[in-house]
């Protein structure tokens, strides 16, 4: 029965044009003040960017409670279930929970389709159950709080944080958030909030320079990637390890959970939040839940490996930073070796430059649909990378979970299968592996 009442749940959530987009405030506004302000009773690290948000996430939440924090998190989209958005200590919000909370805003949605603000979309919904959970059910010491996109008028910035994080700009989402950085980096320097210490990763100088006129303007003090802090890099026995300086204290050859340079710059951001939380609101974080944080981090989807021998590897990267960062860490974990690729995209990614950075890394390829209205066409895909490696083969499949299969036959175990593109897709595919090594296993 509580299956059949979250499928209908979910489907009425579904209904609320699930994949518009509608930027503005307003909405969240009147649902937080239908909903008593819910939003006001709780401490916020937002994070804002363009890749990385959900990693950084990870570090932070992984350090807070190691420390004895007990943590909310809120991110999207999600990979494992529509449950793991919303998470309180590292658990997704149960069944029951999720389906009381959907029949407490539902009432104040339908009676919005009737009034001059207009029908909120599901992610302003969803957002607005993630703060009713985490103020009234779990009361988390704090919340986690990723954007959806951009940041100015993204439905998560209706809270006012302890700390503002924008770990990087680049160019995504141009048809809504601007066709150039300094416009994106516009939209995304909406979460920094007067008096609100920010910290900025590694950017590129023209969104830099927005990200600093609109702090200094806000009077919130800047940490920046290079200038108030340091990251270095060190790889030694396959594992990741960095050594970070910041202004407050500085800590050495610390493991990481997650594999990539790019995790550098994500950890480096999460240790420079938690000094800035030390620092202005005395909240008790060692050296060592630093140093046990960092390590036992884990974020589904983010090279993720889930079998060896032969490898396999599940990856979102989903635009072209991204990929350019998964090509970095398959250069350094599987020098010179060719990939077997799974791979989808969505039609509005520049998915020609993200084929063009993983084709000559790769001994074939399978193409697959992303199971989203805005998926790119697999034979437009497929004919990419015939253009870039005519010699290797492409295949072309309608699910992707086939297409992974395929990949796998005759697979011998020297061989990297990666699955990469669409974080949607990712989803797809890994609940497809959990579903047959759950068969497997009974």
């Amino acid at each position: 029965m509580e299956q059949h009442e979250l499928q209908e749940a979910l489907s009425w959530l579904g209904g609320l044009e699930r994949f518009s987009i509608r930027p503005g405030l307003e909405r969240m506004e009147y649902l937080m003040e239908a909903l008593g302000h819910p939003e006001r009773r709780l401490k916020f690290v937002h994070i804002a960017g363009t890749n990385g948000k959900g990693s950084t996430a990870a570090f932070l939440d992984a350090i807070l409670r190691e420390a004895g924090q007990d943590t909310g998190m809120f991110t999207s989209p999600y990979i494992e279930t529509f449950h793991s958005r919303i998470r309180y200590n590292g658990t997704p919000i149960k069944t029951e929970e999720l389906l009381e909370l959907i029949e407490r805003i539902r009432p104040i949605v339908e009676e919005m389709r009737n009034h001059e603000v207009g029908t909120p979309t599901e992610f302003e919904v969803v957002t607005a159950l993630a703060l009713l959970y985490f103020a009234t059910v779990t009361y988390p010491d704090i919340v986690i709080w990723e954007t959806g996109l951009g940041g100015r008028l993204d439905s998560t910035n209706i809270v006012h944080p302890l700390a503002s994080i924008i770990t990087n700009v680049g160019l995504d989402h141009m048809n809504i958030l601007g066709e150039t950085r300094a416009d994106i980096a516009r939209e995304k320097a909406g979460i920094i909030k007067s008096g609100v210490p920010v910290i900025m990763g590694r950017m590129h100088p023209d969104a830099l320079a927005v990200l600093e006129e609109t702090a200094q303007a806000k009077k919130a003090t800047m940490y920046r990637a290079g200038r108030e802090y340091t990251a270095e890099r060190q790889l030694a026995e396959g594992r990741e390890h960095l050594t970070f300086t910041g202004p407050f204290g500085r800590l050495e050859n610390s493991e990481l959970g997650l594999y990539g340079a790019h995790q550098t710059d994500n950890a480096a951001a999460a240790l420079m939040t938690i000094q800035v939380l030390r620092s202005y609101y005395a909240l008790y974080v060692d050296d060592e839940h630093m140093r046990n944080g960092l390590a036992r981090a884990k974020w589904p989807g983010r090279f993720e490996r889930i079998a060896e021998k032969p490898d396999m590897i599940f990856d979102g990267a989903h635009n072209v930073d991204g990929i350019k960062a998964l090509k970095q860490t398959l250069d350094d974990y599987y020098p010179g070796q060719r990939i077997r690729l799974v791979f989808s995209a969505l039609g509005d990614k520049e998915y020609a430059q993200m084929v063009a950075e993983l084709a000559p890394a790769c001994a074939e390829v399978w193409v697959a649909r992303t199971a989203h209205p805005r998926a790119a066409e697999p034979e437009k895909i497929a004919a990419v990378f015939q253009q870039v490696i005519p010699e290797i083969p492409v295949h072309v499949y309608e699910n992707g979970t086939e297409a992974w299969e395929a990949a796998c036959t005759n697979a011998g175990p020297e061989d990297v299968i990666l699955v990469a593109g669409s974080l949607y897709f990712i989803s797809d595919v890994r609940n497809g592996w959990k579903q047959t090594r759950k068969a497997g296993d009974e």
